[in-house]
């Protein structure tokens, strides 16, 4: 077989890595965003206040989580991400026991900022590095398998989550399961997770040895990275605030789909349950899709392509007539590829501007600026909901932001500081 080539052979350990951090992404999606959808109004009746404003409360933790994801970003680079990913999975796994039994805002609010740091820290920092030190060359498809978490979290959390409050009686005690599955993910990685491919005797990619020595930068060299460097660094600010936008148009449409099919377009519960679950099953194909095309055209061609579908998508679904017309499915359809699609590029662009070569230092200080742009979702849906009443306007930002991404993306250096990819064009030139 072709290992050099394969989206399939990663080996038992490759594959162990892809699905820890499928598992990863599928409690961050449940936990920190679709589940709003049944956490939301629920946590909202506890306390006492409009489901806007704990969906507001959201967009604030997210924002504040920033601040731990720095924090988080240095302890990922001083221990690595096997134990990073393992410990701060079991924070968020405690931190949403609570979120489902508070009984204040404050409360609700300081647990969520634990869960989302947490969550979001594990999946995208230390996730991103394994990603990064395990697959630098076959990052797109990489991706594309593990944010399929995201997807398989949005066709089934809610409807996971909505039996487990409706059985175990309230939303305190439905997310105890949830919660306690979380710590499980945390020991398991902690025990069965490495931090790089050569712990485990293989070779990035899972190439043979000679194309490793070929066509990979196999220099023992300290990254030259530090965070004020990076700071000074433009391609870090693009890499990191348009894939934030992207991540804004998607989160940001399916933490609330359930509630604007509901309220916006009439639709019962059952319905718009069932049709989240085939928008999050498109996004299944559409991670892995969007992977292929990455790894075949280069990530900075696919996101400008992209920016483009997700937009035509918003739009009509804002100007459709509601579940009765084409138009409507037509959007829902090619949203579902969207989702599918966003979070790749979280890690796939910024591994091929920066290469895996101290991706964990880039990471440290990429992803808060990532999280911070993605937690104005939030915002603009609550803020939105409070004062007009619908989601369109919403959507319609969403759709901007999106464009704007696929035409400012095209002036980005995809491969400026990656060292395995001009090693492997002075072979070509050869």
């Amino acid at each position: 077989m072709d290992k050099k080539n394969s989206v399939i052979n990663f080996g038992v350990a490759g594959w162990g890595t892809i699905l820890y951090c499928l598992f990863m992404f599928f409690f961050y999606v449940g936990m920190i965003n679709d589940g709003t959808n049944v956490l939301a109004p629920a946590a909202a009746q506890n306390i006492g206040v409009s489901p806007g404003t704990v969906i507001q409360a959201n967009g604030y933790a997210g924002m504040i989580a920033v601040i731990g994801f720095i924090i988080v970003g240095q302890i990922n680079k001083k221990i690595g991400a096997r134990a990073t990913s393992s410990i701060f999975t079991i924070i968020a796994g405690i931190a949403y026991i609570i979120c489902g039994s508070a009984t204040t805002l404050p409360v609700y609010t300081a647990a969520m900022i634990l869960c989302a740091t947490g969550m979001m820290s594990a999946g995208y920092i230390a996730g991103g590095t394994l990603v990064a030190n395990w697959f630098p060359k076959k990052k797109g498809i990489v991706m594309g398998y593990t944010t399929m978490g995201h997807n398989f979290a949005s066709a089934f959390y809610v409807a996971i989550l909505t039996g487990l409050v409706a059985v175990c009686g309230g939303i305190a005690k439905g997310c105890i399961p949830i919660g306690i599955a979380a710590v499980i993910l945390g020991v398991i990685g902690a025990v069965f997770i490495r931090d790089t491919p050569k712990e485990r005797g293989l070779n990035p990619d899972n190439v043979p040895d000679e194309v490793y020595k070929k066509e990979y930068f196999t220099s023992k060299e300290d990254s030259e990275w530090t965070t004020s460097k990076l700071l000074k660094t433009k391609e870090l600010w693009l890499a990191a605030i348009f894939t934030g936008m992207f991540q804004i148009c998607s989160v940001g449409v399916m933490q609330q789909l359930v509630t604007r099919n509901i309220r916006d377009f009439g639709m019962s519960q059952a319905n718009a349950l069932s049709l989240m679950t085939v928008v999050a099953l498109l996004g299944v194909f559409g991670s892995w899709l969007i992977g292929i095309i990455d790894d075949r055209i280069g990530t900075k061609k696919t996101m400008q392509g992209f920016g483009v579908w997700y937009a035509a998508a918003l739009v009509i679904n804002v100007i459709s007539d509601g579940t009765t017309g084409i138009l409507f499915y037509i959007s829902i359809f090619m949203i579902g590829f969207g989702i599918g699609g966003s979070a790749n590029f979280t890690t796939s662009f910024p591994t091929s501007i920066f290469g895996r070569h101290g991706f964990d230092k880039v990471n440290s200080v990429i992803f808060p600026i990532q999280g911070f742009v993605t937690a104005w979702c939030f915002l603009i849906n609550g803020i939105v909901t409070n004062v007009i009443g619908n989601l369109n306007y919403a959507y319609l930002i969403f759709a901007g932001a999106a464009l704007i991404v696929s035409i400012a993306v095209s002036f980005v250096n995809e491969y400026k500081f990656n060292k395995d990819h001009i090693v492997q064009e002075s072979v070509k030139e050869l």
